[in-house]
């Protein structure tokens, strides 16, 4: 392998199959792609303890070590985005640089906060009717119009995976992400490139906390994904590959 070892986390609530496209581009170019489902998620056991994206963050990190992993380009989508940033605000020594993928650096705002923790007790009180929650609060939220309004087999399938989610893991991931801290200090301290990138059409992270990320970064570059929403690397993925492999080649 010629090229960086890349570490990819994953998007709430799915799992590390959501970067597969990317990381069969990043493969061929050379890279060790790491892609490890977030605790809870893809049959794993969630964390013992309180709901924390810390303590996510320690599991990765551990988990990186026990690979032998010491330098690696650190990505996250979304949820992952989150854990990226709590990872190196703990261990910013081991990465080369980092990309935040349709994520924010903003702590949640109190209405925000309100609706996780309604979600997490909805989903705990009805667990059968997790993936009917997840899909009417959420796959709107999801995809971008032109997705909603072209690939409707795309829906479908984004659908079926917000179905396959566990209410457990939903509601433990749902109250840690209400809890977690604000990031924006973490990434004004990063002396290390970072790619900021989302898609056009999102809106739970929209270009505003975009804009607060690249402000504060002293060395972040942005690109913007047409025809895609929060869901960037599953709705236009040739697109946001080409976009991480180009930013890696140089990082």
């Amino acid at each position: 392998m010629s090229g960086p070892t890349v570490v990819l986390l994953h998007a709430f609530p799915f799992d590390a199959r959501l970067w597969d496209p990317q990381v069969e581009v990043l493969a061929a170019g050379g890279s060790q792609v790491h892609v490890p489902n977030l605790p809870g998620f893809g049959g794993t056991d969630l964390l013992p303890g309180a709901p924390s994206i810390d303590s996510v963050a320690d599991a990765i990190l551990a988990d990186l070590d026990h690979r032998g992993i010491d330098r690696a380009v650190l990505g996250g989508i979304s949820l992952g985005g989150y854990v990226a940033m709590a990872m190196l605000r703990k261990s910013p020594e081991i990465f080369a640089a980092a990309i935040c993928c349709d994520t924010k650096a903003s702590a949640d705002t109190e209405l925000a906060r309100e609706n996780r923790f309604r979600m997490a007790k909805a989903v705990t009180d009805n667990p059968q009717e997790c993936g009917r929650i997840l899909q009417q609060s959420m796959l709107t939220g999801l995809l971008g119009q032109v997705t909603r309004d072209t690939r409707p087999e795309l829906v479908e399938q984004v659908a079926g995976w917000l179905t396959d989610a566990d209410p457990r893991t939903v509601a433990w991931y749902q109250q840690a992400m209400a809890d977690r801290a604000g990031s924006l200090e973490v990434l004004g301290e990063l002396d290390i490139p970072v790619l900021v990138m989302w898609g056009a059409e999102d809106t739970m992270s929209p270009a505003a906390d975009q804009m607060a990320m690249l402000q504060v970064l002293r060395s972040g570059q942005e690109v913007k994904i047409s025809g895609a929403g929060h869901l960037s690397i599953v709705e236009q993925p040739a697109a946001t590959a080409r976009a991480i492999a180009k930013f890696i080649a140089v990082a």
